[in-house]
């Protein structure tokens, strides 16, 4: 499975996209071919406490889109396309002036002890991370990273969800600015209260204590909780 992100922040990450336009946005890109899903990333409401408070308010806006390969990500990304619309903000006011960033990656998925979301419950909060780089050894990093972090990462209560993301190489005509992050991943929760309550755990420990032990690196990383609305393709939806 391929991932497409992209990130639209503000210098003063203050702004926010109304949810009209949300809704939009979402309209637009159900509409993109053999895109799988769509998720859209939005700031949360209130604040919530998370060990990682001072990487600040992150992005305004941010879409992960998942194709089931590199081929059909690569055709979505053509100059005339929806996402080249997104990119630039034409017709979308609240996306204009935004700063502009898109990388593809591969994504892996990792196993969660309960998945489903249950009934009744609020809309749901990703906690996403990258870290830019570089490493040393990307492979010794990966390695590493991927042979502790998600056993680590399973542990927290109530977790839904686990990917890592890890970089490709890709073609694309997108006006957007092109990022190579080493590494991204995604945790997913019911709601921020649980994910709040996830990471002041002792699963924190754990997951520093790891930390320390990862292969050398630089650039730092970054954390940033987000309500998280998934879409569907509009052929999925209508049944086609």
């Amino acid at each position: 499975m391929i991932s497409l992100f992209m990130t639209f922040s503000a210098s003063t990450g203050e702004r926010r996209i109304h949810p009209d336009e949300v809704a939009a946005v979402a309209e637009l890109v159900g509409s993109i071919p053999d895109m799988t899903e769509a998720l859209l990333f939005t700031p949360l409401e209130e604040s919530v406490d998370h060990p990682y408070k001072a990487d600040g308010s992150g992005p305004v806006f941010a879409l992960q889109l998942r194709f089931p390969d590199l081929f059909a990500c690569e055709a979505a990304m053509d100059r005339s396309g929806i996402l080249a619309r997104l990119a630039t903000g034409a017709g979308l006011s609240g996306l204009a002036g935004l700063d502009v960033t898109h990388q593809v990656m591969l994504t892996r998925s990792f196993p969660v002890d309960v998945a489903a979301h249950p009934e009744g419950a609020s809309a749901p909060c990703s906690y996403l991370v990258h870290y830019p780089g570089p490493a040393e050894d990307m492979n010794a990093w990966n390695l590493h990273y991927l042979e502790h972090h998600p056993a680590i990462m399973r542990t927290f209560p109530d977790v839904r969800q686990i990917e890592i993301y890890t970089r490709i190489d890709w073609v694309d005509r997108l006006p957007s600015q092109r990022v190579e992050h080493m590494q991204r991943n995604k945790l997913v929760f019911d709601s921020p209260q649980a994910l709040a309550h996830a990471l002041g755990s002792d699963v924190i420990k754990r997951m520093r204590a790891d930390f320390v032990q990862f292969p050398p690196f630089a650039g730092g990383n970054k954390h940033f909780p987000m309500l998280t609305r998934a879409v569907r393709p509009k052929a999925w939806r209508t049944g086609s």
